[in-house]
């Protein structure tokens, strides 16, 4: 497990940051309503659920590896269902933009997604 997942951190962590910098940048200057989740919360669910889902991928895949394509959808379903009980306060919450809270978090979701799928289908492809 060990060398394709320092792979995987020799790009996840550099892009990260950036995409951490560009909604910290634009939510600090330009987004005037109140959130519940800062961009340093949301962003430490995204790297925290993308760097799980990751790990327990290359250790199926190391012993089940024609289990990793259905072991994947299975995670994404289970980060589908903890991301909206991370953002259920927020939601339930009176005293904030809904809307622009949703945006904030599933914005950076979905590309985080795009970038943990890449991965996915490179280490499913390895194996054929």
């Amino acid at each position: 497990m060990g060398r394709p997942f320092l792979n995987f951190l020799k790009v996840f962590v550099p892009f990260s940051l950036i995409l951490f910098f560009i909604q910290y940048y634009i939510t600090s200057n330009y987004v005037e309503a109140t959130l519940y989740y800062s961009t340093v919360a949301n962003y430490s669910f995204h790297i925290l659920a993308t760097l799980i889902v990751y790990a327990i991928l290359l250790i199926i895949n190391l012993n089940f590896q024609d289990k990793t394509g259905f072991v994947f959808m299975g995670l994404g379903l289970l980060k589908m269902f903890a991301a909206v009980l991370f953002l259920l306060p927020a939601l339930l919450n009176d005293e904030v933009s809904i809307f622009v809270q949703v945006i904030a978090f599933f914005a950076p979701y979905f590309i985080f997604l795009i970038f943990e799928t890449t991965f996915a289908v490179k280490l499913i492809n390895r194996n054929k």
